[in-house]
């Protein structure tokens, strides 16, 4: 896609502009580490300062558009058919370790379909974007979804429910069951970017429960762009409102789907 739409033109210089700080402040999170204070504050300030540009550019090319944002949550636009869905610093946990595996992610939703996504990780420099017909991009690389067909073959990527979070047990049951079936199981912290590495095929599938919908909407569409399918985990098209997520290639998806479904039944 060397030659992007005016949307997508539009999301990578706001994700490009609020990346530089979050560059700086990540540079400067290892000296936090020490600190006896740790880097907490430091970090939910970065995250705000990194919104607060995606706000201001994507206002500024786009006045009448709606959000949906992680820190400042739901602002309405007069354009009641467009909002975009952001998170400002998804992987907040690896950010304040200083582990290199966050992700600024930008979702443009029309009429309640989420018709492009962006997932930028600023540290790799890695751009991921994609467009509703328009295919799936990293740095302007073609990217597709693995096309191996057998869960034995395949490495598959999770979520687990840290500290505070329900389901534990439900999870060890689901993480049971797959474990016993596949090649590899991976969690990375970043749900933007668990999808953008199914759409590029470095995942061959990926689950998730209770997630909001700034962690999913870009990844989303730059999964089916890539020619793979994203559901809930009961197989409905209703990710955003349930946040509950599995994505790989159709046949993958669907092995996945019947398993952990099983999973919830026996456990």
């Amino acid at each position: 896609m060397s030659r992007h739409s005016p949307a997508i033109t539009v999301m990578i210089a706001a994700a490009r502009k609020a990346a530089r700080g979050l560059q700086r402040d990540f540079g400067e999170v290892e000296n936090l580490q020490v600190s006896l204070k740790g880097p907490g504050d430091f970090v939910s300030n970065a995250d705000r300062k990194a919104e607060k540009i995606l706000f201001e550019e994507l206002s500024r090319a786009r006045p009448g558009y709606g959000f949906l944002m992680e820190e400042s949550g739901t602002v309405e636009g007069p354009d009641k058919s467009h909002r975009w869905i952001i998170d400002p610093l998804d992987g907040t946990t690896n950010f304040l370790h200083g582990i290199p595996m966050f992700a600024i992610s930008i979702g443009l939703e029309r009429d309640g379909q989420i018709v492009a996504g962006l997932v930028y990780n600023p540290v790799t420099d890695e751009m991921f974007i994609a467009e509703k017909g328009g295919g799936a991009f990293l740095n302007d690389r073609r990217i597709r979804v693995a096309s191996r067909r057998d869960l034995a073959q395949s490495v598959v990527c999770c979520g687990i429910p840290h500290l505070g979070r329900p389901g534990h047990q439900g999870f060890l049951t689901e993480l049971s069951a797959v474990m016993n079936e596949v090649s590899g199981v991976r969690r990375t912290g970043s749900a933007a970017l668990d999808l953008a590495y199914v759409a590029a095929g470095r995942f061959d599938a990926y689950w998730e429960a209770a997630l909001s919908a700034w962690d999913i909407a870009a990844g989303i569409v730059l999964v089916r762009e890539a020619g793979g399918f994203v559901s809930d985990i009961d197989g409905s098209d209703r990710m955003l409102a349930t946040g509950n997520i599995i994505a790989g290639n159709d046949q993958l998806r669907s092995q996945l789907e019947k398993l952990l479904k099983k999973a919830r039944r026996e456990g």
